[in-house]
């Protein structure tokens, strides 16, 4: 198995004084083989577990044939988008694809969360937060709507930085906040300029004091 990819090594100190993990370094990683995304799903670190797939069935980490066996069967069912090198033998003076090579075949990483999210898991690894971003917010999918995420990323912005609020109704706030984000969700005019018209209308949707009146002066 390749771990070409990504560093690895002794344990520098990071800025905050905080001593790195083994793991974390695997979070430099763009794209990782079927393997060492097996590994990091159940919590092992795949350097130290370079020929797995050497060892017996019942050496191995408990949870990584299921994880690996869920990972192969979604990118062959095309489930999980990945770049899948096959393997070719000499046939008859031709060559004949015999099956994906697992090693070399790469998944990105923004894949497998998603993959996994879709499945519940949103701790461990790949979530080291506990968190998972909705799939309404990400802007791949399918049916990405900016007004939509544009109103809850405000709201979610707007109520999390208690000063945005100081000296402002919360409808203001929003608007505030929607005026400088407005190239990020499409809210801008042909000239490049924000879209008030549009931007009145996601901070309706985003205001939760719909009594209106003066600011208290508290924020």
């Amino acid at each position: 198995m390749s771990f070409d990819d990504c560093p690895s090594g002794v344990k520098p100190k990071s800025n905050s004084g905080a001593t790195l993990q083994a793991l974390d370094y695997w979070r430099l990683c763009d794209e990782i083989n079927i393997f060492q995304a097996a590994l990091l799903i159940v919590g092992e670190d795949p350097s130290q577990n370079e020929y797995i797939e050497n060892w017996d069935m019942d050496k191995r980490p408990a949870g990584y044939e299921a994880a690996k066996t869920a990972l192969r069967n979604a990118v062959e069912s095309k489930k999980l988008p990945a770049e899948v090198t096959e393997i070719f033998e000499d046939c008859d003076g031709g060559f004949k694809s015999i099956g994906a090579d697992w090693n070399q075949t790469r998944i990105e990483v923004s894949e497998i969360k998603k993959w996994l999210a879709k499945r519940g898991i949103a701790t461990g690894f790949f979530f080291p937060d506990g968190r998972v971003e909705a799939e309404y917010l990400d802007t791949n999918q399918d049916h990405y709507a900016p007004k939509l995420a544009a109103a809850i990323n405000a709201w979610q912005a707007v109520n999390s930085d208690p000063g945005l609020l100081k000296g402002k109704t919360p409808k203001r706030a929003l608007e505030i906040w929607l005026r400088a984000h407005a190239n990020d969700y499409g809210l801008t005019k042909d000239d490049g300029n924000p879209n008030e018209t549009g931007i009145q209308e996601v901070s309706k949707i985003a205001n939760w004091d719909t009594k209106g009146g003066a600011p208290r002066t508290n924020g």
